[in-house]
């Protein structure tokens, strides 16, 4: 099984439980801080990581940290699931599924907006409302900016990518004279 099916399915049913609970706006963050401080720290990881290491010896190094953090008993409970079946290492992947399937379950999209220069805020607006028009949800837009695009704009939409930059214009018109 691929580490983006693992980590959806573990995803949505931890969206099933913090969405009945009330907790999503708790969990996610919390979540969040332990996978920043698993990646961070190289002996933790390697610990986890490491298949000689006897699953007590894990379980005892995770009841301390949590001992430590106290986080809510959602975040302890799957934290716990997912040591037992050894995927808490891949908890960075799983949390990008989760905050997914919470945005779908609430309606909303996410997209990636990335421009020759920096939008101003009034055609950030407008950008916002053609979006949300052209997908029927609410979308929640990340700026960058790639100076290498020249002009125009690309926008991702999960797996569907919208191109109008000067690059990709040209681009084609030089396949179209070469072909």
């Amino acid at each position: 099984m691929s580490v983006q099916t693992m980590a959806r399915r573990y995803a949505s049913a931890l969206a099933d439980v913090v969405l009945e609970r009330g907790e999503a706006a708790e969990v996610q963050p919390e979540l969040a801080q332990w996978e920043e401080m698993i990646q961070s720290t190289p002996n933790l990881l390697e610990v986890l990581r490491n298949p000689t290491i006897a699953l007590d010896q894990k379980r005892a190094v995770l009841n301390k940290l949590i001992e430590r953090a106290k986080p809510r008993q959602t975040t302890v409970n799957f934290l716990k699931v997912l040591l037992q079946n050894q995927r808490l290492t891949d908890l960075g992947e799983i949390n990008r599924k989760f905050a997914e399937t919470l945005n779908e379950r609430a309606g909303m999209v996410a997209a990636r907006v990335t421009t020759a220069r920096a939008v101003p805020e009034s055609s950030q607006q407008q950008l916002q409302a053609r979006l949300t028009g052209l997908t029927g949800k609410k979308v929640h837009i990340n700026f960058a900016t790639d100076p290498d695009l020249l002009g125009g704009i690309v926008t991702r939409i999960g797996s569907t990518v919208y191109d109008g930059s000067v690059r990709n214009q040209l681009q084609m018109i030089k396949e179209k004279m070469a072909g």
